[in-house]
Parts: C-alpha cells; structure tokens; sequence
C-alpha cells in the first residue's frame, strides 16, 4: 500500500472517530473556549474529557496540543480507555492525557466529565505544604469535605500515575483533587456540572490565596457551618446547568465556530 493510500486511511479513520455525540461535542469545545476566557488554561497542555458510553469507558477528549482557544466541535477525538492501540493511530491523543483521562474514565464511572488544569491560584494552593482550602467565604465552603489531595506526585501522568490517580479518586467521594505539586482535576456528571465546579473552585482558591496575602487572621467557619453551606449549594437548583447555558448563549453570538 503506497504512501498516499495509508494517508487516506488514516484521515477515512479519524472522520469516523469525530461522527456523533453532536450536543456533547458543542458542550466540551465551549468549556475550552471558555478556559481560555477565564484564564483556567495552560498553553497547549491539560486536557478535558466526557464519557460517552453507558460503561464510561469510551470518550471524547481534546486533540494533541491543540490550544483551547482553536477547538471545535469535529476536533475532538472519540478514543476508548481500554485500547491501548489508540497510541498508534495517526490522531493520537497526547500521552498524559490517555494515561490520566483514561485510567480516570476507565476505573470510575462517576466520572462521567473530567478537567484538568494548571490554573493559576489552584495550583498555587496546591504548591502549599498544606493543600487544604479552609471555609472562609461561601465559595470555599462550596468544597466543604468534597476534595481529596494527592500527596504523592509522581511526574508527568503517564499510564502508572494516571492509574494511582484513579485509584485515589475512587476511594473518595471528592469532586475535586487538589494534585500535590502539580494542578487540580474535577469531575462530575456533566459538561455544565463539571465546568461550573471548575470555575468556583479556580474563584475560591483566589480569595484563600489572596486573604493569606494580607498576612492577617482567617476567619474560619465552623465545620457545621461549612457543612451546611456546602450541602445548600450542592441542592441549588440548575445554577451549574443555567450558567453553561448562557455561555454557551454568548459564545454563539461571538465565536460560533466552537459548533463546527
């Protein structure tokens, strides 16, 4: 087989990857396009990723150092966590992000979205001997007994640390993991759910950081109280659904090519 036939192939065979989940696609290219917006990115790294088999183990993830502010909808590639040979093919996902991603989505099918990224005041916090984020304003207590932290990072995830983060993340119900020098990564149910999380834990790491810069006393809720607060705004109802919704709504008035 020539050359030239093998590239048809292997294009014939990435269009097929990018066919289907039309809505899921839109909802994961307008959480990067909005990454990007909010500062949550870090250049061509980091990546998010949806499940969408009924098992979790199939999923859409975002192409190879691709900066988030150019993905579309069609970029993004539908890959398997149970097949290593995805490794081989011509649109290969970034190796971190089937070690991570895939071991996340292949050991805990409550992870149905998963993100993960370098943000700035997130990962400042998890730079601190003491990683905990202590309930000081209502953003914090949002995340109230609802983080793990990773004390034990072993370089860049590759399919063995990606597996010892899956394994962290199932023996805990936290929706969010604080990585120990390194980053965060939240999960939840949806697209909206997960990125909503994402932004309020970026803004709560914000105010913890920037109140220890003033060098004064915290003031620290009550763990009952924290609980309480926590619990309320998890019930909310469809905050997380109503504010995608309407960045999505701003997104295609401004840059609607996210949908190509």
């Amino acid at each position: 087989m020539s050359t030239g036939q093998v590239n048809v192939l292997n294009r014939h065979a990435g269009d097929a990857t990018r066919a289907g989940f039309l809505e899921e696609r839109a909802d994961l290219a307008a959480a990067f396009r909005w990454a990007v917006r909010m500062d949550l990115h870090e250049g061509v790294a980091n990546h998010f990723s949806l499940a969408v088999s009924e098992c979790g183990s199939r999923f859409l993830v975002n192409p190879n150092q691709r900066h988030f502010s150019l993905i579309r909808s069609s970029d993004l590639l539908l890959i398997d966590a149970n097949d290593a040979d995805v490794m081989r093919r011509a649109d290969a996902p970034d190796p971190t992000a089937f070690g991570l991603h895939g071991s996340i989505h292949r050991r805990c099918p409550n992870a149905r979205c998963v993100m993960h990224v370098h943000s700035v005041h997130a990962t400042v916090l998890a730079c601190l001997e003491d990683s905990n984020l202590p309930p000081i304003d209502q953003n914090t207590a949002m995340f109230f007994g609802r983080t793990v932290i990773d004390e034990t990072y072993g370089g860049l995830a590759f399919e063995a640390e990606g597996e010892r983060c899956a394994d962290l993340l199932n023996r805990s119900d936290a929706k969010v993991m604080i990585m120990g020098n390194h980053g965060i990564m939240v999960i939840g149910k949806t697209v909206a759910e997960t990125f909503d999380r994402l932004y309020y834990f970026e803004r709560a790491a914000q105010t913890y950081i920037k109140a220890l810069m003033t060098g004064r006393p915290l003031r620290v809720m009550s763990d009952e109280l924290a609980r309480r607060v926590s619990n309320e705004i998890a019930e909310y109802p469809g905050s997380a659904d109503r504010h995608f919704t309407d960045l999505k709504e701003i997104l295609d008035r401004e840059s609607p090519d996210y949908r190509d």
